[in-house]
């Protein structure tokens, strides 16, 4: 069935009435050297049984096996009453609440989801999500560049161990609006940024410093020391951090003196799914003196003439409410029902359950990370305190050991050699509280053996 089903007949109506003869005279003003007349390479059209059968069969090749990757995106375990709240037609369905009295049910939930995230980060102020965390600091830059009103500069900090999807992301974002992202280097000893690094840019006119907690390699920053630094410079911070990390870590805005400024970061750790890399969604919070200047949407409560409470849309700083040129941002989907999803998981686990699957994680992780360095030929890159992820350097091709573990049913870890060929073959390794002692052990006693059977 053709994706429009309508017959010749009403084609032919339809083209009469608005007085031309062939569907093509629509797009008359499009030079002919630009049209496209056929699609090379695309195969034929299938029915539904056939292409059903065609995705069970790749369904089928998916090996689940033992997960240790993390790199951004965390295995977590989810309660099945999570997806089948979300699964109800009132948040599956649920679309912009443009009209606030006919959107109660929504606009509600996403004022708990901001709440619960305003807690977590220790922040004033959430908006109601945006597209994912990678974006979300891109986001974060260009808010810094309208908050900080003595920085004209537009220079922001950003540490080489900061996820390289992030730094990628950003970049693609904000460069084109004249922000520059200038690279702090990270201790080969410890993985994390230090001051004495920083020092050659102190007096300079700094716009921000981005802050990632933990960083790319798992690692702990000294956070207290960085964000006073950054503020001694007059300028921002934008904490980049792990939802499930901040449950046992001091968060954002107690960070040093001041506390950070802004707090971004990816919600995937909060109830949503691997899924083969998404949909997921990311968070944004910040400080109360700059409400103004944040992206997205903020929903507030409020009583109507006759005392009754509502919900409301405080902040409308998209293009879809107000004029384009006055917009903050022009990312238009804002991973709604992913946060809804976040909302329902944070609910259903409450601050000691969240507490309970980050101290799991971090001691699953410090678990491993003993197993594998007593293996020969395995060895922990950076000595510095972890969350729930630490990178190994082994003696073997990383690519050709992640290979050989995965024909034991183990997804070994994150192979750094592209992003960081300076470290050597290294990987980042992840354990989050959905894995056992037996596992822990599987995954020991593979790399055992992949490590004997290249000597």
């Amino acid at each position: 069935m053709s994706f429009i089903p309508h017959t010749e007949e009403d084609i032919k109506m339809m083209l009469d009435t608005i007085g031309i003869n062939d569907i093509e005279d629509l797009f008359d003003e499009i030079p002919k050297h630009l049209h496209v007349n056929d699609l090379r390479g695309l195969p034929e059209s299938l029915n539904e049984m056939e292409i059903n059968r065609i995705m069970h069969k790749h369904a089928a090749k998916d090996q689940a096996g033992l997960c240790f990757i993390g790199a951004g995106a965390y295995e977590h375990y989810i309660p099945a009453v999570v997806w089948e709240i979300v699964g109800r037609g009132e948040f599956m369905t649920a679309y912009t609440p443009y009209q606030a009295e006919a959107s109660q049910g929504t606009l509600q939930a996403i004022y708990e989801y901001q709440t619960m995230m305003a807690d977590l980060m220790g922040m004033d102020v959430s908006n109601a999500s945006l597209y994912d965390g990678a974006s979300g600091l891109g986001e974060a830059a260009l808010m810094a560049v309208r908050a900080n009103r003595k920085s004209k500069s537009r220079k922001i900090l950003v540490p080489m161990a900061l996820h390289p999807s992030y730094r990628r992301t950003a970049k693609t974002i904000a460069s084109p609006q004249g922000v520059e992202f200038t690279e702090v280097p990270y201790d080969a000893k410890t993985g994390c940024i230090l001051t004495a690094d920083l020092e050659k840019f102190s007096g300079q006119d700094i716009t921000a410093v981005v802050i990632a907690q933990p960083n790319f390699f798992g690692v702990l920053e000294d956070v207290d020391a960085v964000t006073n630094w950054a503020h001694q410079q007059n300028a921002l911070v934008i904490a980049v951090v792990n939802p499930t990390a901040m449950s046992i870590l001091k968060e954002p805005g107690k960070w040093g003196e001041k506390g950070a400024d802004i707090a971004v970061g990816d919600g995937q750790p909060l109830g949503i799914p691997l899924s083969s890399g998404g949909p997921y969604f990311g968070f944004m919070c910040c400080k109360q003196d700059y409400l103004r200047t944040m992206p997205g949407r903020i929903i507030g409560r409020t009583t109507d003439s006759e005392g009754n409470e509502g919900f409301v849309l405080n902040l409308q700083a998209r293009e879809q409410h107000i004029r384009r040129s006055k917009a903050t941002s022009n990312i238009c989907t804002n991973q709604a029902l992913m946060a809804s999803v976040a909302t329902i998981y944070m609910s259903l686990m409450g601050a000691e359950g969240l507490r309970r699957v980050a101290i799991k994680s971090h001691l699953n992780a410090y678990s491993l990370k003993e197993q594998l360095t007593a293996i020969n030929g395995v060895n922990s890159v950076f000595d510095a305190p972890m969350f729930d992820e630490f990178v190994l350097r082994l003696n073997k091709p990383i690519a050709k050991v992640l290979d050989m573990l995965a024909e034991h049913g183990i997804q070994g870890g994150y192979n750094l050699t592209r992003e960081y060929p300076k470290l050597g073959e290294c990987i980042l390794v992840c354990a989050t509280e959905t894995k056992t002692k037996e596992e822990l052990k599987a995954y020991a006693h593979a790399l055992q053996k992949v490590e004997v059977s290249h000597e």
